[in-house]
């Protein structure tokens, strides 16, 4: 099967479909079928350590808001907005308790992410390589 090429500009890059079949994770089936939109989201929604830092505190438990905000030097509705951005990519899930709101990552989504980025990881691997066969073979010593 060959990789998806991806160009360097908008018009060029094609829509990943990517649905690898027997992926698992945790004894969970992964199936990635990501527009551009949901790409971006993702990649964009990982790209801030504090929104990094958020996932990873929520994967072991759900742990509210308010609790979340005391962990970090900034204010509750910046911690909010964070908390936003990792929900609109679907990392994380937030719940109604009452009073409070409770956090907690999304195991599958992000598996999604973990086979996605093995993906590009494999791209850029293979590219790489074809880049060091082709240097292989340019390169010829030269004699007087």
């Amino acid at each position: 099967m060959r990789a998806p090429e991806f160009g360097c500009g908008r018009a060029s890059h094609r829509a990943l479909n990517l649905t690898p079949s027997g992926v698992k994770y945790n004894q969970m089936v992964v199936h990635v079928e990501l527009s551009e939109t949901e790409m971006d989201r993702l990649f964009h929604a990982l790209s801030a350590s504090t929104r990094r830092d958020i996932l990873r505190r929520t994967m072991t438990k759900e742990i509210t808001v308010s609790e979340l905000a005391r962990e970090y030097d900034m204010s509750f509705s910046a911690v909010q907005k964070h908390i936003s951005v990792l929900e609109e990519a679907q990392l994380i899930v937030k719940r109604a308790a009452g009073r409070e709101r409770l956090v907690r990552a999304d195991p599958q989504r992000i598996a999604q992410a973990r086979v996605l980025l093995a993906q590009y990881e494999d791209l850029w691997r293979a590219r790489v390589d074809r880049l060091d066969a082709l240097l292989a073979v340019s390169v010829e010593p030269t004699t007087p």
